[in-house]
Order: structure tokens, then sequence, then C-alpha cells
């Protein structure tokens, strides 16, 4: 009885724990919220080769969905690096494993001032099975750089909304 009350407390207790904790969506209130108006808007530079494009399409599919407030305007420079290496080497040397690393290094511009707000790298990388056909593992290296785009896109726009949001946090602190 003893514990099944103790953890009755505990369960009511949770919720007022948890709002103190300062934990907040970053993305409230969607195009009207905090990270989406302090955003404003971002261009994208062209981003050299199909990792680049497939890249500047991610993140242009989200920035859209995310931006378009009336802060300050950015530009967004990335440079990437696709390596693909052969590990799984058989007796007769034929590559048996590939991995794909692919890594950005993206620079965040305040077009206004033209000075950098933010430099930073993200990066990923996937393991591919070499198979018998060529064909096949062509395809199974376009489809884990596919993957990668994605990743590194997600990761880019994770960082730039907590640039924002701590950017207005510490501008909230300090009037």
């Amino acid at each position: 009885m003893k514990r099944a009350l103790a953890t009755l407390a505990a369960l009511t207790a949770m919720p007022v724990l948890l709002s103190a904790c300062g934990l907040h969506p970053l993305y409230a209130d969607g195009s009207k919220g905090a990270v989406a108006q302090g955003l404003g808007s971002v261009t994208i530079d062209p981003i050299e080769g199909k990792g680049g494009w497939l890249v500047r399409n991610a993140l242009h599919d989200r920035l859209e969905a995310i931006s378009g407030g009336n802060g300050p305007h950015y530009r967004l420079a990335v440079r990437l690096d696709d390596q693909i290496t052969g590990f799984g080497i058989r007796t007769d040397d034929a590559v048996t494993r590939e991995r794909r690393t692919l890594r950005a290094r993206y620079q965040l511009f305040d077009t206004a001032t033209g000075t950098v707000v933010m430099d930073a790298t993200a990066g990923s990388d996937v393991g591919i099975d070499v198979a018998g056909s060529e064909y096949a593992t062509i395809a199974a290296e376009d489809t884990a750089l596919e993957r990668l785009a994605s990743i590194i896109a997600d990761q880019i726009i994770t960082r730039m909304a907590q640039k924002v949001a701590a950017d207005q946090g510490a501008a909230a602190a300090n009037p």
C-alpha cells in the first residue's frame, strides 16, 4: 500500500517537475514561432555536385517550412566532402563493403552586415554492401547519398534553429 501511494505521489508530481526543467519546443507555433521569426529568410548558395544538389534541396524544403519571419536575412554557404572508402576485402582483392562519408562545412552570414553568424560542420556516414552487380552497387551508393544529404540538412537546420533560439534568449535576458 505504501509503495502504491509513493508511486501515485511521484506520478502526480511529475508534470510539475518536468515543467520546471526549462525544456520547450524549438519549433513551437510553426512559421509564427520565435525561431521562424528570428530566422527571417535564408538564401542558400549553390552547392557543387550531386550531393550538393541533394543537400541544397533538402535544406530548401526544411527552411521553407520554418522561415519567413521579419527577422534578419541570412545567406547559407555549404561545402561538402563526399568520400567512398572500401574496407571489406576478400582474398581476391575484391571490395565487399564500402563506407560513404558526407561532411559539410557551413557558414551562415548576416546579409545586412556580411558577418559570419555561425561557422560549423555536420556529417554522417553509412555502410554499403558491394553486390555482384555493378548496377546494384551504384544504386546502393546513390541511395546512401540521398540518406546522407537528408541527415546533413537536418543537422544544419537544427543547429541554425538552436543558434537563433539561443540568440533570442540572450537578447531577452539582456534588454
